[in-house]
């Protein structure tokens, strides 16, 4: 079992990231912009920005995403931007063009919206959020620029938040026919941010919700060796893997359940625990894309 002092410190360091890193209080779930005269223009328009995905069957969770925000801003114009310049690029090579965040404000701006709300699809505030608060807002400081810029929170942000997400991928994600005694693996990219530590405090949770849920990460805190050494200690026999990521993307079809020794379901094999990927990304689940909404609609009440 995790201890109290250990929960102490991810608590401190989650906070660490979510308030300290951002320069922002708790109360605040979106950012304001620097404010021009009001100006006649089109607007609102809603921008979804993700990391991006070139795997065919995740954009699944993407069409989702629309759909639901469509529902919830009828009559709004939504648009898409990747931040991942490999996957633009990639895309961009199949005949598919996908802006940049900035890319995208700028045709937008040049198209007359005067009030944008940026709507982060990332699981944590980490290096990727900060950038895109960071760029997106610099369009609401140009002369003749878009008047009003909100950028909406991702996924996980509280203590709420964590514990709703867990809850919705116990009673949405995980298969029906999981027996007791079997283990529930979620993996989470991970981060050199300060806010990787939020995956830590999501662990937490996660055991203290079912002491059979692991959180592990590919890039951060905790790592998948940490989490499978657990599961080998307390003789776990079966484990269902997981993507605790909006889209069941390259990451889980390699790094989680590809069949290369080095992949999660390949280490637990060998390890003798039998591994099921289940390939869903949250996203494809209504539950977890109206917390987005959420977010956005927080983001949207403020554009005045």
């Amino acid at each position: 079992m995790i201890g109290k002092q250990f929960a102490r410190i991810v608590v401190c360091l989650a906070l660490f990231a979510l308030i300290g890193a951002t320069g922002l209080s708790p109360e605040v779930r979106a950012h304001a912009p620097a404010h021009h005269p009001a100006k006649d223009g089109k607007g609102p328009a809603i921008l979804l920005v993700t990391f991006g995905t070139s795997v065919e069957s995740a954009k699944a969770a993407f069409a989702a995403i629309e759909k639901r925000v469509r529902a919830a801003f009828p009559k709004t114009e939504v648009r898409w931007a990747y931040t991942s310049k490999m996957i633009r690029k990639k895309l961009e090579g199949e005949g598919i063009k996908i802006d940049s965040p900035e890319v995208a404000m700028a045709r937008l701006m040049d198209e007359g919206y005067t009030k944008v709300a940026v709507q982060s699809l990332h699981m944590i505030p980490g290096a990727e959020f900060h950038e895109l608060h960071v760029n997106t807002r610099l369009f609401a400081q140009m002369i003749d620029g878009i008047d009003q810029v909100m950028v909406a929170l991702p996924l996980l942000v509280s203590n709420e938040t964590l514990e709703k997400a867990l809850k919705e991928v116990l009673t949405k994600v995980v298969p029906k026919e999981r027996k007791a005694g079997e283990a529930v693996v979620l993996m989470g990219h991970g981060t050199h941010h300060p806010s990787d530590a939020i995956y830590s405090a999501l662990m937490y949770k996660a055991q203290k919700m079912d002491a059979n849920m692991y959180v592990g990460t590919v890039e951060g805190s905790p790592s998948f060796d940490e989490i499978k050494e657990q599961m080998v200690a307390r003789k776990i026999k079966k484990a269902y893997l997981i993507p605790f990521m909006t889209v069941a993307g390259d990451h889980a079809m390699n790094d989680m359940a590809g069949d290369e020794p080095d992949s999660w379901k390949s280490q637990l094999t060998k390890a003798g625990i039998e591994a099921v990927p289940v390939m869903k990304g949250l996203a494809e689940f209504d539950s977890i894309v109206d917390m987005y909404i959420e977010h956005l609609k927080v983001a949207m009440a403020h554009l005045k």
